[in-house]
């Protein structure tokens, strides 16, 4: 039973490596996401940070600060979304599909 026990640790020493390296990867990569036909645009790393945001002038109507609020909010929760998936799919290549509680 020791063996088979050092063996799993080991096993899980390796896929611990081998996820620290994936969040390395991913912290490296970006996604963007669009709204209003591209009057805002947002990128985020595989971290969850926002690295930019952009807004085209014509966006910009102090007659509606709602709608250019929107957008942003819109363009942001979108460009989170696809980091969570893109993370989901490289956490489920690592896992082989299995669903490990706590990982993300």
């Amino acid at each position: 039973m020791g063996g088979n026990m050092g063996k799993m640790m080991k096993q899980v020493q390796k896929m611990q490596a081998q996820m620290a390296k994936m969040q390395e990867e991913l912290s490296q990569r970006t996604v963007e996401s669009t709204a209003g036909g591209g009057a805002v645009k947002v990128v985020a790393n595989g971290k969850q940070e926002i690295v930019s945001i952009e807004i085209q002038p014509e966006a910009v109507d102090p007659e509606d600060v709602e709608m250019l609020q929107e957008l942003v909010l819109t363009a942001v929760n979108d460009a989170l979304n696809q980091v969570q998936e893109m993370m989901s799919r490289e956490m489920g290549k690592l896992t082989g599909g299995m669903n490990i509680p706590g990982l993300f």
